[in-house]
Order: C-alpha cells, then structure tokens, then sequence
C-alpha cells in the first residue's frame, strides 16, 4: 500500500538534511508524475470495499489505465501544454510498465494536438513499480488472510522496510532510483526532465534527492493517481518546490486517494 501520513507536509523541502550532504545533481528541473488511475486500482477499491482478498488476474506490468486514468493523463497535456516555450521537460523517461506508459502516450498525444513538440522519450526499467512477490496484484486485505504472520512481520518492519516474499522493500525501489538518478544527472546535465512512473517510485525520488541522512519517509502524505511532484534546480542540487500537486485534475479526480498498483 501507499506510504499515507492523516496531513500533507506544511513545509515541501522540510525532510531535507544539510545542504553539505546532499549530493551534486546538475538537472536544471525535475517533474514526476504518478500514472492515472488504474484498472487495478478500481478493483481494488471494490475489493476493499467488499471485503474480497481476490487477486487481479494477469501481470502487474500489463495493468492498463481506466477510462478516468485516461481523462487523467490528457488533462495532464493539458499541463504539459501550457509550460512556457523553454520551461517544459525537454526529456520524458517513463517506466517500462502499462499504465505509465499509456499515462505518457496521452499527455503526448493531447500536448500535441495544442501544438506543443513531443520530447524525447526513453524508457527505464528502474522506474517500474515495487515489485510485490508472492502478493502481485492482492489488494491489502489479502495479506492477513492469507498470511496472518506475514501480515504481523510487515506491521513489525513497517512499510519502508517491509519486503514481500519474493518482492522489493522500499528500500529497494530507493536503491535503483538512487542509481537511476546518478546516471541521468551525469547523462543529461542542464537538462529539463519529466519522470512518469509510481507512487514508490516519486516516493523513493524524494528520499534520495532529500540526501545523505534522510529519514526513512514513512509518514510523507500520499502520492495521488495523476499527481505531479516537482524539483527545481540550480546547476548544482535539486530543491523539492511541489508535492503531489492535483490542481490540473479539477473537477476529474474523485475523492480521496485510490490504492496503489
């Protein structure tokens, strides 16, 4: 599930540590962009709703947006759109799974027909959601019903430090994320950057970008489907400005967070 705080952060760069323990990352700015919402994350909402530990069929990667998700990811060209000639991301890195990928195609698609030029696009499979192991595509409720020690082990560790059989912490995402970042400040200095990917992964961006003694973020608030999170920078580091922002989804998104996947 998401990492959920009741209360969004009053201060965005609060949770950073001193200036001297942050490393270098020469992006002149850098966005990230929750996918919209998702098929599984309807399913989801309607298992919890019933009380079903049902899994979604299929793959995780495979999951496709919803038709919301889809109105979603075009009001975001919408956004994309309206950036100032030369304030815009000029490169799109999005992750190798379904849902973000279709968020991409149609924030592309829609910034288009406004007359705004695609950036270049690449695809990276460090951007691609937590992987859940054994427990793919289970909506929450199925942990302790299929596993009530698991379930007490994840309450134990907690989320940032939870790892599913066969799966991925937290802290794994954080680690690629991290080894993704190095790469892209060193390949693309100066560059504008937009990141489309999952929650854990802007969730893991915030934490690596935050440096060297940055607490474990489990009580940062939640990453909203379509959601865009964004870093300015200065030639030399990346300084959170927004979190999370849904302002460009008035009146498309309904209330409340939908869970992850």
């Amino acid at each position: 599930m998401s990492l959920r705080s009741p209360s969004p952060s009053p201060h965005p760069g609060a949770d950073a540590p001193p200036t001297g323990l942050v490393a270098p990352c020469p992006l002149a700015d850098l966005w990230a962009v929750r996918h919209g919402q998702s098929t599984a994350n309807l399913a989801f909402a309607a298992a919890e709703a019933a009380g079903s530990t049902a899994p979604v069929p299929g793959r995780d990667r495979d999951v496709p947006l919803s038709d919301l998700g889809a109105a979603q990811a075009e009001a975001l060209g919408d956004w994309l759109a309206g950036r100032a000639p030369g304030a815009g991301p000029d490169l799109v890195v999005c992750s190798p799974f379904a849902r973000a990928r279709e968020t991409w195609q149609a924030m592309a698609e829609r910034a288009a027909a406004l007359g705004t030029p695609r950036p270049d696009v690449l695809v990276d499979e460090r951007l691609r959601d937590r992987e859940m192991g054994v427990f793919e595509l289970h909506p929450p409720a199925a942990l302790r019903a299929r596993s009530p020690q698991e379930a007490e082990r994840r309450e134990l560790l907690g989320e940032w430090c939870y790892r599913p059989p066969g799966g991925e912490a937290f802290t794994d995402v954080a680690v690629r994320v991290g080894q993704f970042l190095t790469d892209l400040g060193r390949a693309a200095p100066g560059r504008r950057v937009l990141v489309v990917a999952h929650d854990g992964v802007v969730i893991a961006l915030r934490h690596v970008l935050a440096g060297i003694g940055a607490t474990a973020p489990e009580q940062l608030p939640p990453v909203p489907n379509a959601s865009l999170s964004h870093w300015s920078g200065d030639g030399d580091r990346l300084r959170l400005s927004a979190w999370g922002d849904t302002a460009h989804l008035t009146p498309l998104s309904p209330p409340g967070t939908p869970p992850r996947h």
